[in-house]
C-alpha cells in the first residue's frame, strides 16, 4: 500500500514592498497590489489582484514585484500555452518571489490542451530567487516544471502525467554559457509520478540532466511509477559533466510501470540513474530508498566519478539493487535485499554495507511487507516498511 499525505508548512513570509513608477494618486494601492497578488482559474488579467478581484495567473506573474507574493487560489487552470517567470524576473537571496497555493487550497496547472512537444512545457522558471510552493503541474506537452534559473526553491509541488521528466533542471537555451546553467536549486517534499511520453523512454520522474550546474539539491522528494526512471543525472560527452548533484532521504518507488499497472516502450527504469557518457561527476547520494524499480535500484550510469553512497536502501530491483561497473565511488552503510541479480560494486566498498550475493543479510529482516509513505507537518518524508520506520 503507498499513500502520499503531503501537508505543507503554514505560514507566509511577509510581501516586500512594490516599486513601480506609478500616479500618486493610486500609488499606494497599486503598491500593494503588486507585493502581494491573488490569482485564480477564472481570474481576469485586469482585475485588482486582490483576493475578492482575482487576476490571471500569467498577469499575476508579470505584475508582480520582486520579492512580493502570488497567492494561487484552488481549482483547475487551463492553460495552452507555456508558463514563464521569465529571465531577470529574479527575487533576491535576501527576499525571493513567492508563488504559493494560497492557504488550505490546492492549485492544479492543467495543461490538457498541448500536444506532446519538445517546446510544450508547462512551468518554465527562468529566473533566480523564486519560491514555488503547493501547486501541481500536470498533463504538459514536455515537462511539467523545467527550472532554467537559479538559487530556487519548488516546495510541495506535484508533477504528474507529463509528456517528459516531471521537473527538469538544464540550461535554458542552447548558447546558455556552462556558468550560467542553472545551480544551487532546492527540490523539497515534492512529488513526480505517472510521467509518461509517447516513446516511453525519456519521461523521468526528477531530473538535473545534461547541462546543469553544481549545487541542486533534491530532498525529501518522491519518485513513483513514471515510464523511465524515477532519477536522471545523465551527462553526455558534447555537453560535458555537469555540475555535482545531491539527492537525500528520497523514494524512488516502482519506476519504469504506470500506476495503472502499464508499461510502454523501452525506457531504462531505474530507480536513481546517476551518469552517462563514462564522464566523472561526484555526486552526493544518501539516505535514499529504491524499490521495486523496474531495473537497477542504484545504477552509476557510466559515471566514473568518486560518489558518495551512503545509507540508502534497495530493495526488489528485477535486476541489480546497486550496480555500480566503473567509477571510484564510496560506500557506506548501504542495504540491499532481494535483488534480481547480484549486485555489483566497485570502489571503497567496506564492511558497513550489506549487498545482495544471493542471499539477504540480516538488515533485510526488519525489511519486509508493505511500503507506506508520507510527509510530516514539516515536509519531512516518512517512509515505512512493515510498519518499520526507515525515513528518516
Amino acid at each position: 500500500m503507498r499513500t502520499g499525505t503531503t501537508a505543507l508548512r503554514a505560514g507566509l513570509l511577509a510581501g516586500a514592498l512594490g516599486a513601480a513608477l506609478l500616479a500618486p494618486a493610486h500609488a499606494d494601492t497599486l503598491e500593494a497590489a503588486e507585493a502581494e497578488l491573488y490569482a485564480s482559474p477564472d481570474g481576469s488579467d485586469g482585475a485588482a489582484g486582490t483576493e475578492s478581484d482575482p487576476t490571471t495567473l500569467v498577469s499575476a506573474i508579470d505584475r508582480v514585484s520582486s520579492g512580493g507574493v502570488v497567492h494561487l487560489l484552488g481549482g483547475t487552470y487551463d492553460l495552452d500555452e507555456t508558463v514563464y517567470i521569465p529571465l531577470g524576473a529574479d527575487g533576491s537571496s535576501s527576499a525571493p518571489t513567492r508563488l504559493f497555493a494560497a492557504s488550505g487550497q490546492t492549485p492544479v496547472l492543467d495543461f490538457s490542451a498541448q500536444s506532446e512537444d519538445s517546446a510544450n512545457r508547462g512551468l518554465a522558471l527562468e529566473a533566480s530567487h523564486w519560491h514555488i510552493r503547493g501547486i501541481t503541474v500536470q498533463n504538459a506537452g514536455d515537462n511539467g516544471i523545467f527550472v532554467s534559473g537559479s538559487d530556487n526553491v519548488v516546495e510541495g509541488v506535484v508533477t504528474r502525467f507529463n509528456s517528459d521528466t516531471g521537473l527538469q533542471i538544464s540550461r535554458r537555451a542552447s548558447d546558455t554559457p556552462d556558468d550560467e546553467w542553472p545551480a544551487n536549486n532546492l527540490v523539497v517534499s515534492s512529488v513526480s509520478h505517472d510521467n509518461v511520453d509517447s516513446d516511453g523512454e525519456d519521461a523521468d520522474g526528477f531530473a538535473a540532466k545534461l547541462t546543469s550546474g553544481p549545487g541542486n539539491v533534491f530532498r525529501y522528494t518522491v519518485a513513483h511509477n513514471n515510464i523511465d526512471d524515477g532519477w536522471d543525472l545523465y551527462t553526455k560527452s558534447d555537453t560535458g559533466a555537469i555540475g555535482e548533484v545531491t539527492v537525500e532521504y528520497s523514494l524512488a518507488l516502482e519506476n519504469g510501470t504506470l500506476s495503472d499497472g502499464s508499461q510502454a516502450g523501452d525506457g531504462d527504469r531505474n530507480g536513481f540513474k546517476l551518469g552517462g557518457e563514462d564522464i566523472a561527476v561526484d555526486h552526493t547520494v544518501r539516505g535514499n530508498i529504491a524499490y521495486d524499480n523496474g531495473k537497477h535500484g542504484f545504477t552509476y550510469n557510466r559515471n566514473l566519478g568518486t560518489q558518495e553512497i551512503t545509507d540508502n536502501i534497495s530493495i526488489g530491483s528485477e535486476e541489480r539493487n546497486f550496480n555500480f561497473d566503473g567509477g571510484s565511488s564510496v560506500f557506506r552503510g548501504n542495504t540491499s535485499c532481494d535483488s534480481g541479480s547480484n549486485d555489483r560494486v566497485i570502489g571503497d566498498a567496506d564492511g558497513s554495507n550489506q549487498f545482495w550475493s544471493g542471499s539477504n543479510g540480516s538488515r533485510c529482516a526488519d525489511l519486509t511487507g508493505d511500503l507506506e509513505w508520507s510527509f510530516d507537518g514539516d515536509g519531512v518524508l516518512v517512509v515505512t516498511i512493515g510498519g518499520t520506520p526507515v525515513l528518516p
